[in-house]
C-alpha cells in the first residue's frame, strides 16, 4: 500500500482551461486559483495560471500564484512533479475569490496583469474520485459544479473564449471547485 506523502487541498476553487482562437492547437489560458490552499507547510491562496496570447512566443504570465510564497514553492516540487508545471515559478499574487448559489467570481491580480473570471449557469453538484494520470500525475477527490457560461477579462478587457469539453485535470474545462484534494 502506498502512503501519501504529498497534498494539497483547497476550499473556493475554480477552474478554467480555454483556447482565445480557434487557430490555436493547444489551450493558452489556464487560470485554476482557490480561495484557500491547505498543504503540509502552510496555507495561502494560491494557484496556477498561464496566458500565453500568441502561441509563437513565450508566455505573458505562466507560474504557481500565491500570496505566500512558501506556499507557492510546495505546488511544483510535490504535487506536479514530472510535468510541465514542476519548475514553473511562484508569482506574487493577490487572489479574491467569491462563489454564491449561482455565481463564481475570481480576481487574480499578478505582475501587470489582472484576470477576472465569471462563472454562471452551474450544473449540480458532483463528487469526482479520479486516479492518476499522464497529466493530472496524482489522485483527485472533492466536489466540483460544471460552469456552462464563463467569460474572462484580462486587465479590464473581455477576450473571446473556446472551453473545450475537457480540462487538464479530466473534467470538464470550466468549474468552480468548492473543496477538493490532491493527493501523490
Amino acid at each position: 500500500m502506498n502512503n501519501v506523502s504529498k497534498w494539497m487541498s483547497w476550499e473556493g476553487g475554480i477552474d478554467l482551461v480555454a483556447l482565445t482562437s480557434p487557430d490555436f492547437q493547444m489551450p493558452n489560458l489556464i487560470v485554476h486559483l482557490a480561495r484557500m490552499v491547505n498543504t503540509p507547510i502552510g496555507c495561502a491562496a494560491s494557484g496556477m495560471i498561464l496566458w500565453q496570447p500568441d502561441p509563437q512566443s513565450a508566455p505573458a504570465v505562466m507560474g504557481f500564484v500565491s500570496d505566500n510564497q512558501t506556499v507557492g514553492e510546495y505546488f511544483g516540487p510535490n504535487i506536479f512533479a514530472d510535468t510541465p508545471f514542476e519548475f514553473a515559478p511562484v508569482l506574487k499574487a493577490e487572489i479574491n475569490i467569491d462563489v454564491t448559489k449561482d455565481k463564481a467570481l475570481a480576481v487574480c491580480k499578478v505582475g501587470n496583469y489582472t484576470f477576472e473570471v465569471d462563472m454562471t449557469d452551474f450544473s449540480d453538484p458532483y463528487l469526482i474520485d479520479r486516479t492518476p494520470s499522464a497529466m493530472p500525475p496524482f489522485y483527485q477527490q472533492g466536489v466540483e459544479i460544471h460552469a456552462r457560461k464563463t467569460v474572462v477579462k484580462i486587465n479590464g478587457e473581455a477576450i473571446n473564449l473556446i472551453i473545450p469539453p475537457v480540462g487538464i485535470t479530466g473534467g470538464p474545462a470550466s468549474v468552480v471547485s468548492p473543496n477538493g484534494v490532491y493527493a501523490r
